[in-house]
């Protein structure tokens, strides 16, 4: 017997796949769209669907409309495809895309402090417990937040199975004495924010391979919405502290881009220490589809004016970035920046370069900055040749230096508080070595490790302020 119902569904089937043929996409691109609104029916499945062959439960039918309307929508003026409306249906997602819509809708005009109530929330939809945790300044635990991990501790970074998860910016599985638990790193972007921690009945299997990615999807939305609740309020940021910030490292962290980027062909990582008691250095970047920009400045940390004289500089490098100038031009506004706020006599050390990333070609200028580092595949760090200037501010143009990077190369530039760190018998911390022995990671982890040996070496007492930024150039085809 035909039942309204399966009328219903199959005349729905009929139009979509009306619809589908209007849209001029394989079927291979549709199942990719459809793949990422949560489907879990392969490409053969989806293909028999369409063609009348297999029936599917409503929800797949209305993700597979949606993915059709989605590229309706980008053809304007083609009629769209029908979702399902079954009898006694309320018209409400459910599965992932509940999670997902019950997330965007939660979030919207939220207070920072109540989202991780919501995200727990949207992992109900998919009958999951969550807890969210977010790493610290120092990048050496991950904190639990009270509103969705009440009770949890402090994990460490280093030696949690949470820690491992974060550590690889993927997904891990642990057996734990309260059952077994899902980690997921919370990511903004390639910006590693913390990870979830996700649980779940004896019903639900935490192997199976599309929760897993379910739960992928579920973290970075959640990371992008953390990061983005954190710029207009503190609620999600003081947990993270683990003591207290004073004003110059407040203004310069502040100014700080996020602490890793990517695109297709380059991934930049940086960082700074002490991270709580920064006063004098900072770096920058900025990433196109052709080049990859890349600056850092050292002001030292024993003058009151230090934290706002690189700020200028980076302020005014920025600027002349923006307006589109090269190397010389860059060199050149902060130059003038530094002596018109400042006077004769306020300088400023640094490095500018930028990176061709169709051939790896890379120009620099060093500005009493310390050389680039290079390291790759086989090979230990090398400095590139450099003919250093006095510093910004000084008014001697420099001499701009090219060479070429080779695909997987890391280009290091860092300040001098970096390779000075010293241990209490006065032996300096081996920069090259602790890159070299961290290479096979990826640069965010690279640039937290290496900063964490530092740390380790000279008990966190700096003599002058680290500043760090990796790029690697990986010329994907």
């Amino acid at each position: 017997m035909i039942t309204v119902s399966s009328f219903q569904a199959e005349e729905q089937r009929r139009i979509v796949a009306a619809c589908f043929a209007r849209t001029g996409l394989t079927m291979e691109q549709l199942w990719l769209r459809y793949f990422a609104l949560g489907g879990d029916v392969s490409e053969g499945g989806l293909e028999a669907y369409l063609q009348g062959l297999l029936p599917l439960p409503r929800i797949q039918r209305d993700m597979v409309a949606h993915a059709v309307n989605e590229r309706l929508d980008e053809l304007s003026g083609v009629r769209r495809a029908p979702y399902s409306r079954e009898a006694g249906a309320d018209g409400r997602p459910r599965g992932l895309l509940a999670a997902l819509v019950g997330l965007l809708d939660g979030a919207h005009r939220v207070s920072p402090e109540r989202l991780p109530g919501i995200i727990v929330a949207a992992g109900r939809a998919l009958d999951l417990e969550i807890g969210v945790y977010l790493a610290d300044y120092d990048q050496r635990q991950l904190i639990p937040l009270p509103e969705s991990a009440p009770g949890r501790v402090p994990l460490a970074i280093e030696t949690s199975t949470a820690g491992q998860a974060y550590r690889h910016a993927g997904i891990m599985l642990a057996e734990e004495s309260g059952g077994p638990r899902l980690w997921a790193t919370l990511l903004d972007g390639d910006e590693r924010m913390g990870v979830l921690e996700v649980a779940a009945g004896a019903d639900i299997d935490l192997n199976d391979p599309v929760l897993r990615t379910q739960c992928q999807w579920l973290a970075s939305l959640s990371g992008h919405l953390i990061a983005a609740a954190m710029r207009y309020g503190d609620g999600l940021d003081l947990p993270r502290r683990r003591r207290r910030r004073g004003p110059t490292a407040e203004l310069l962290w502040q100014n700080l881009p996020p602490l890793t980027a990517a695109t297709r062909d380059v991934m930049v990582a940086g960082g700074v220490e002490p991270a709580y008691d920064v006063r004098g250095v900072a770096f920058d970047y900025a990433l196109s589809e052709t080049t990859a920009w890349l600056a850092i400045f050292d002001a030292g940390r024993d003058t009151e004016s230090a934290g706002v004289m690189v700020l200028a500089a980076l302020a005014a490098y920025r600027s002349a970035r923006r307006d589109g100038q090269d190397l010389r031009g860059q060199e050149s506004s902060v130059d003038k920046a530094l002596s018109t706020q400042f006077g004769d006599g306020a300088t400023v050390r640094g490095t500018l370069a930028e990176v061709d990333l169709t051939h790896g070609g890379l120009r620099h200028l060093e500005a009493g900055g310390e050389a680039p580092l290079v390291l790759g595949a086989g090979h230990e760090p090398a400095t590139v040749d450099s003919a250093r200037r006095s510093p910004f501010g000084a008014g001697a143009p420099g001499r701009i230096e090219t060479a070429r990077l080779r695909p997987g190369d890391l280009l290091v530039l860092y300040t001098e508080g970096l390779s000075d760190a010293r241990a209490a018998d006065g032996e300096r911390f081996a920069l090259a070595g602790s890159l070299d022995a961290n290479a096979g990671h990826v640069p965010p982890e690279i640039a937290r490790r290496v900063l964490q040996a530092a740390k380790s070496h000279c008990h966190n007492t700096f003599t002058g302020d680290a500043s760090l930024l990796i790029t690697r150039w990986q010329n994907r085809p």
